[in-house]
């Protein structure tokens, strides 16, 4: 089959994926203006705007939950994007010893059960004197997106390698400079994955972020989880349309950033 054959087949998951993708944030969008919706009907029998109210002038500062929320996401996203760089780094590049084992002591997170990690590092934070602080939230949420960074960053610098970063070195650049003009471009495309991922398990942390910051520090999830809770699918629908659709301009700025970084590396 010719490339051109494909075309109206790979034209066609396209706009099946855009409808997975948009359809349940078209419902929410309309729950978040339902009053009542009862079962079959195919529309809302009512429509109400107590969520516009409740969402602008309710009991949450809603900008500066959004401010918080971002702001403690785009930090574990540079810490753990950065540590990740840096392990693959010693791991792919400098091959230094044990570094199988390190891969697996990465991805260690994973292996405990939410909620058995955010209970136990809880105990941990407390005896750290770091309980109830937004230092304790960011490790807290760094060690749940660490195994993630780490794997994509290795991946992504095992298959750049550092070749051509030796050559820049034998032409007479210094570490830092072959390392910054040469490798860091390759590499981009991978921080970006790393980063975003980093981002979006931080921006989604509930049960994690209650416990280390015993409801000091206030996200959006900590907002939103308890109206899903209790039922209330108007109020939830709506924090939940802000929290993609906030998450979405942080990986459209941080997407702009990166094409402008690549595009001057040109």
């Amino acid at each position: 089959m010719s490339k051109a054959d494909r075309k109206p087949y790979m034209n066609a998951v396209l706009i099946l994926t855009l409808v997975i993708i948009l359809l349940p944030v078209l419902i929410m969008i309309v729950w978040s203006f339902t009053a009542r919706w009862p079962w079959p009907n195919i529309m809302p029998e009512s429509w109400t705007t107590r969520t516009i109210t409740e969402l602008l002038y309710g009991s949450n500062d809603l900008v500066s939950i959004l401010g918080s929320s971002v702001l403690l996401a785009v930090i574990v996203a540079v810490l753990g994007t950065v540590i990740g760089l840096m392990t693959a780094r010693a791991t792919e590049i400098y091959r230094i010893r044990g570094r199988r084992v390190v891969s697996y002591v990465a991805l260690l997170p994973l292996i405990v059960p939410s909620t058995v990690f955010a209970m136990g590092f809880q105990v941990t934070l407390i005896r750290m004197g770091l309980n109830d602080t937004m230092t304790g939230v960011v490790i807290s949420h760094l060690v749940a997106a660490l195994p993630y960074c780490v794997t994509i960053m290795m991946d992504v610098t095992a298959s750049v390698g550092d070749r051509l970063e030796l050559q820049a070195q034998v032409l007479g650049a210094s570490p830092a400079r072959s390392f910054f003009d040469v490798s860091l471009p390759e590499l981009l495309p991978g921080i970006l994955s790393s980063a975003s991922m980093a981002f979006i398990i931080s921006y989604g942390q509930y049960f994690t972020t209650l416990l280390a910051g015993g409801g000091k520090i206030k996200t959006l999830a900590l907002v939103m989880v308890p109206y899903i809770q209790e039922g209330d699918r108007a109020l939830s629908s709506i924090y939940a349309v802000v929290f993609v659709g906030s998450a979405l301009v942080v990986f459209f700025v941080i997407e702009l950033m990166m094409h402008r970084a690549m595009k001057g590396e040109r």
